[in-house]
């Protein structure tokens, strides 16, 4: 049992696996508080109404973050490395902790601007106190009227009251804007203490030495780099190719021309091959030898998703 928990917690190491990740989610966190402070000062305005306030509370906290949270899961080219696997080989090769420690990647990687979204909402509070104002019992304020009740509490969060509630409002404003705050700093450090232990764990449980893993880290973003780069030339090439059967000619720039010269074309890959190379990448070894991604099994020509007796399977997955 403790072997197999070591074995899918190797698949943590996706969400921490190298610097250009967290450099993004800082990009995407410092976006995101820019973004918040934007809707904070030109659309968030409380409607000051018994009813309405609470779901227009909750919405400007939780719409943008839901909106952000599915934004970063299709940008995520995991998700579609997921759905790529499941719809040509299915899952059968994953254990249901590797499945759920892979979808928990992904979703943590995708909880990056909606986690910081709440965080500064309920740090200024501003949405808390609209949402709350009016549940705020009247018993609980020191000689508050009797004669005014929750319609009166709602309009808090706009100074539209009375003269003689201006102090009840400033408690209520003062009470709900410390829960707010108090929220956000215990979200803080909740996500602070999770990334942490995910952290640790992906350290603990690593199969790969330190200097492996950072190479292992430059890799994938080396390959995805120059495929795409060669992709773009590649199509090109062969567009030409085609446009030029076409019509006769095929009307070049000279950068165009020297690409054209310098890498004939001669077809495309068969779909097998873009099978072979697309989905989701399980860290292996071939009689001793790492294989650091899909393209690279296929380049050494391994066969087969699953342990052999000529190669060793580690369970770890790739960023």
């Amino acid at each position: 049992m403790a072997a197999l928990i070591a074995e899918n917690f190797r698949f943590l190491s996706l969400f921490f696996k190298s610097k250009d990740v967290m450099i993004f989610n800082g990009l995407v966190a410092l976006g995101t508080v820019g973004s918040e402070e934007l809707f904070s000062v030109v659309a968030f305005h409380c409607p000051c109404s018994p009813a309405r306030n609470y779901i227009y509370g909750l919405a400007a906290i939780g719409v943008p973050a839901l909106a952000l949270f599915l934004i970063g899961v299709i940008w995520n080219n995991h998700t579609w490395n997921l759905v790529a696997e499941c719809h040509k080989r299915g899952v059968k090769n994953f254990s249901a902790a590797a499945t759920f420690l892979l979808f928990g990647s992904i979703m943590g990687r995708a909880a990056v601007a909606p986690v910081t979204w709440s965080v500064i909402s309920l740090l200024r509070g501003e949405a808390y106190i609209c949402a709350l104002s009016e549940f705020v019992k009247p018993s609980s304020l020191d000689k508050f009227p009797p004669e005014y009740g929750a319609e009166v509490l709602a309009r808090f969060p706009c100074r539209d009251v009375p003269a003689n509630l201006t102090k009840f409002r400033d408690e209520v404003t003062r009470r709900l804007r410390y829960e707010s705050q108090l929220f956000g700093w215990l979200l803080i450090g909740i996500v602070a203490v999770l990334v942490f232990l995910t952290k640790c764990l992906k350290h603990c449980c690593s199969p790969l030495s330190y200097r492996q893993e950072a190479y292992w880290a430059q890799y994938p973003s080396n390959e995805d780099k120059l495929s795409r780069r060669t992709a773009e030339v590649h199509s090109r090439i062969l567009a030409a190719k085609n446009v030029k059967h076409f019509f006769g000619f095929v009307a070049l720039d000279k950068e165009e021309k020297e690409l054209v010269q310098e890498f004939p074309v001669e077809g495309v890959q068969p779909s097998p091959q873009w099978n072979a190379i697309t989905g989701v990448y399980i860290y292996r070894e071939n009689k001793g030898f790492p294989l650091y991604s899909r393209l690279h099994k296929w380049a050494k020509g391994v066969e087969g998703n699953g342990p052999t007796p000529e190669g060793h399977e580690l369970l770890f997955l790739a960023s």
